[in-house]
Parts: structure tokens; C-alpha cells; sequence
């Protein structure tokens, strides 16, 4: 089932949408579809005119695969620029992810401060392909097209502070609009940053996590190539704590993220 498939789902039934298999991270959903598809959910709530400035996710549990999810969205306040809201994704077993949003619309300022310049990488089609290999990394590697270019790779005990890359869908085949749904899959595509610091392979995954989106969006397709780049702040006792930044392939950014990751390991 492909991406733009799901989130068509969730905008139509979100009282039960069904995560198929493919889209597996370890024993759970990918946590970037999950936010993906209750991001859609919020904005479905949301009138014209105000864009999503941040988000605020947490993993509560794991979300179950093939079997019904149920999107619920609560509008918190609704004020002149700005409306807040919270959704929850629930299984049968209870909640799996929260999300508090909030979209603004625009406001005159007299504040204007260039973004840092995008971090350096190596032409994408220079760089090496992550390829989906059955039953060695995740299911949902198989929906997205990722080529190496900073840090080492997980589990190698290189160490290092800074990990990343290029990164887009490999679903279509044919351009399409890209959304805030969908960079919410691109920015969670990459493994944690830490995880190259371990010598033998662990589980991790991300506890919370927020993201905040450069408005208006820059013009991009669904087959654009957009560069990520994350960098550990600080690690120890299991949980890491990295930011990260996406770009266009030219260097616009796009979006910022914050996440707390657990390791076991």
C-alpha cells in the first residue's frame, strides 16, 4: 500500500485505518507514517490559511500492524492566527501516539533571519544507496530511496556526532506536491544517530519528537531529493537526544527536528 494511499485512507476513515505489514518498523508501525497519517487528521480540522508551524510527538506504544487505528483530533483553542490542536492515533489496547499542533497564519514582522547554510554532502547520485533488503532492515526502507553521505553506518562502532544524507519517496513514479505529511516520513526515515556508536546491533527507536516547518513550504515534488543531516547533542543512560535539518537539494530549508531516542543497548 503506498504512502499517498494511506493518507488518502486516514482523510476518509480515520475512525479505522489499517497499517499493512510493509510498512513495519521492527514489531510496530514506522513511527514516521504514524505522525504522517495523524498530522493529516489535525489538518483535516484545520481551515485554509494557516500552515502547520510545529509539532509535538510522542510514541506512546507501539502501533499494531493489520489491525484498525482509529484517528480522534481536539481542537484546544482556535484564536485569530493561531489554532492548537491534539490528536491521538488509539489501538485496541488504547493510545500509540499523541501529536499537539499548531498552525498560524502568517502575521507582518519586521524580524527576517536567513537560515544556517545547508550542511555539505556529495552529489545524491554519487553517494551510496541504502536498498531495502528483506528481513535484514526495516519493511518500510522498501517506500523510501536514501543514499548515504555523513557519519557512519549503525552498529559499526565508528562513533562520531553527525549522521545523514539524501532522501525522498520511492513510491511514485510521477511528480505530486509535497506536503507536510510527507516530510514527516522523509525526516524520520533515518536511524537514530546514536546507533552507529554500538558495535553489534540493538533496538531503538524514537520516544518523542518535535518538528517545526519553514512556511510557506518550498516548492517540491515527490521525486525531489531533500538532504538531512543530524547531529547528537548528548547521549547516555539509553536516551539520545539529537536535532536534525532538511533541506532541498539546493539548500532551502525546510524543517527542523528535535528527538529523544531510546536504546537498548
Amino acid at each position: 500500500m503506498k504512502f499517498a494511499e494511506l493518507l488518502a485512507a486516514v482523510r476518509h476513515h480515520p475512525e479505522a485505518v489499517t497499517i499493512p505489514g510493509e510498512w513495519a518498523q521492527g514489531r510496530a508501525g514506522y513511527g514516521g507514517l504514524m505522525a504522517a497519517l495523524l498530522f493529516e487528521a489535525l489538518q483535516a480540522k484545520v481551515g485554509p490559511g494557516r500552515p502547520a508551524r510545529s509539532l509535538a510527538i510522542t510514541f506512546v506504544a507501539p502501533a499494531p500492524l493489520d489491525a484498525p487505528i482509529r484517528f480522534d483530533v481536539e481542537v484546544l483553542r482556535e484564536g485569530k492566527s493561531v489554532v492548537s490542536l491534539l490528536g491521538r492515533a488509539v489501538a485496541e489496547s488504547g493510545t500509540v501516539t499523541l501529536m499537539q499542533a499548531s498552525f498560524g497564519a502568517p502575521r507582518e514582522s519586521a524580524i527576517e533571519v536567513p537560515a544556517l547554510p545547508a550542511v555539505a554532502l556529495k552529489p545524491w547520485a554519487e553517494s551510496t544507496a541504502l536498498p531495502y533488503i528483506q528481513g535484514v532492515t526495516p519493511e518500510y526502507i522498501r517506500h523510501l530511496d536514501m543514499r548515504w553521505g555523513i557519519g557512519g553506518l549503525p552498529f559499526t562502532g565508528s562513533g562520531g556526532r553527525q549522521m545523514g544524507g539524501w532522501v525522498r519517496l520511492r513510491d511514485d513514479t510521477e511528480a505530486g506536491p509535497i506536503t507536510e505529511a510527507h516530510l514527516l516520513a522523509l525526516v524520520d526515515a533515518w536511524p537514530p544517530a546514536v546507533l552507529p556508536h554500538l558495535r553489534h546491533p540493538a533496538p531503538g527507536s524514537t520516544l518523542a519528537w518535535t518538528l517545526e516547518f519553514m512556511q510557506p513550504l518550498a516548492a517540491l515534488s515527490t521525486l525531489d531529493w531533500c538532504r538531512y543531516c543530524a547531529t547528537i547533542e548528548h547521549a547516555r543512560d539509553g536516551y539520545g537526544h539529537t536535532s536534525a535539518m532538511l533541506w532541498t537539494e539546493a539548500g532551502e530549508l525546510v524543517a527542523i527536528s528535535r528527538q529523544t531516542v531510546t536504546v537498548f543497548g
